[in-house]
């Protein structure tokens, strides 16, 4: 049952849903008052790696007790064998605090990983094995997981989850890493992937996407990006028709300006942690100050733009990132979205979510002090997902193309959280506070990567056409530091961008991919 809380007074309402079957051909309802709805224009942040309770979960006490937070006496055992008494192992416990700082190394999230987080030792999710899981990798690393952050030192998130809505049961799609999650975004599915698969993520996935029904019912959608766009995982979106919808974000900001936004904004952050120009995706190593600047940049533009009135943002992670969260993980009765089964010797059957992720909106037609727990449906078992987003843009927009899969014809949607005012608020914030760092030093450019860094080169190479001339994958970025590689980066997008546009004056078939070759030619190839 759904769950919709706002902050004292408690004002009631009722919210009208239409139930429905599990059925990827289900068509979308009206929404709204009258069938209406006020969005025209919605925009998507998605960060890396970090939990509801790391983030937000402090909250619970000092901004709004509604939300499903922590209190401090969230604990999870670790058995030692450093101290024995008569040949019994001592059992210990690590509970949560609130002295999150800046973090280094990067926990454990691949999915062996939150399978030993999730479950523990029991045979459901008991989310006791952060610590012990934790343990496993670096003794430094169990209290780290179990740390998060005081609202003052998240200045951003504070202050919109007191203006506008965060929801506390949404969980990442999968229990597992960064890339198959990154896909259930926009497609509502991995395609069958629960890990890295390096030679998949840069050949690109075929599945179809959310970005793909828009084009199909006339709708617009850019990607605003700062050293790649890593939409172009998706294979399709590499076509040269979709050239035109991948923009630096400075663009971001003048089409806001001007109000010449897409229906669809997908906002991708800096990703390399350069001096001068740190990486703002909150993936560990990196400064989550950062990050809330950011969010508070992509506000403030939105804010002053005349498409505020109309505008809906979304801000979510990815997946949890090896953080502890308390919130037990929905493993009954959650739909495979195409029957695809993951790899040995797991054989998962995509039949579980992962890990609750921070998720907040904004909007002026949001209450403030908004707090949505589970979705009304469209059935019983329906939870917020990663696959939500996909699902609520085709609500929203009305878009008559199937549902993407079963997995976003079965997630719950939000399209209710702007239809419960008449009219759209005046009292929300123009400026939102700042942002201390957390970091005491610069970035270090000199650092090897991380895996999701390089996999991003493993894109890079593709689109630049280099992998041809390495042992794709393992070589490409094996040996660069984080500024080679962020220069390399750079460079490959803006030769393919460059490229694909050039395939486009001399006549090229749109629906074709331009395949380069490598950068000691100028030669591409155009596959259909």
């Amino acid at each position: 049952m759904e769950t919709t809380r706002t902050s004292f007074p408690s004002i009631f309402f009722i919210i009208l849903t239409v139930s429905c079957v599990l059925d990827p051909t289900r068509l979308a309802e009206a929404s709204g008052q009258d069938g209406q709805q006020p969005i025209k224009r919605i925009v998507v942040l998605v960060l890396e790696n970090r939990s509801f309770d790391h983030m937000i979960g402090w909250m619970k006490k000092s901004i709004n007790p509604s939300i499903n937070g922590v209190t401090g006496e969230e604990c999870n055992p670790v058995t030692t064998n450093l101290t024995r008494k008569e040949n019994q192992e001592t059992q210990e416990a690590i509970c949560f605090t609130d002295d999150a700082k800046y973090v280094d190394p990067d926990p454990g999230h691949s999915f062996e990983d939150v399978e030993k987080q999730v479950f523990g030792s029991n045979p459901i999710p008991s989310m006791t094995g952060f610590v012990e899981q934790a343990l496993s990798v670096s003794p430094n690393l169990s209290e780290t997981v179990m740390k998060g952050f005081k609202p003052e030192n998240v200045p951003i998130f504070a202050k919109l989850v007191q203006e506008f809505a965060v929801f506390d049961r949404w969980f990442s799609s999968i229990p597992g890493p960064t890339q198959p999650n990154r896909l259930f975004v926009y497609s509502a599915t991995s395609h069958g992937s629960t890990s890295h698969v390096k030679k998949q993520l840069a050949k690109g996935y075929p599945q179809k996407t959310i970005f793909d029904s828009l084009h199909e019912n006339g709708k617009d959608w850019g990607v605003y990006f700062q050293n790649i766009p890593t939409t172009l995982f998706y294979r399709n979106l590499r076509k040269l028709k979709y050239v035109f919808k991948f923009h630096q974000y400075s663009t971001f900001k003048q089409h806001a300006k001007d109000g010449k936004l897409p229906n669809l904004s997908v906002i991708e952050p800096r990703y390399f942690d350069i001096k001068g120009f740190p990486a703002n995706d909150d993936h560990p190593s990196h400064d989550v100050a950062n990050g809330q600047k950011l969010v508070k940049e992509v506000y403030e533009t939105l804010r002053a733009s005349p498409h505020w009135n109309e505008s809906l943002l979304v801000i979510t992670y990815d997946e949890h990132g090896g953080f502890f969260d308390h919130v037990k993980t929905p493993y009954v009765n959650v739909p495979s979205p195409d029957g695809n089964t993951g790899p040995a010797p797991s054989f998962f059957k995509f039949d579980r979510l992962g890990v609750r992720v921070p998720t907040i909106m904004v909007s002026p037609w949001i209450k403030k002090g908004t707090v949505i727990s589970s979705p009304k449906g469209p059935t019983p078992s329906s939870e917020y997902e990663h696959s939500s987003i996909p699902a609520t843009i085709k609500n929203m927009f009305n878009l008559s193309s199937n549902f993407l899969t079963h997995r976003d014809a079965w997630a719950g949607t939000f399209e209710h959280i702007v239809t419960q005012l008449n009219s759209p608020r005046t009292d929300c914030p123009e400026v939102l506070p700042e942002a201390a760092p957390l970091r005491t030093t610069e970035p270090d450019e000199t650092r090897g990567l991380s895996e999701f860094q390089s996999e991003v080169v493993q894109l890079a190479a593709v689109l630049n056409g280099d992998h041809f001339l390495s042992s794709f994958p393992d070589e490409m970025g094996k040996k660069m530091s984080v500024k080679e590689a962020h220069t390399y980066v750079k460079g490959a997008v803006s030769r393919f961008i460059t490229a694909s546009k050039e395939a486009i004056k001399l006549g090229a078939d749109e629906s074709a991919i331009v395949d380069m070759r490598s950068s000691l030619t100028t030669r591409t190839v155009i596959r259909n």
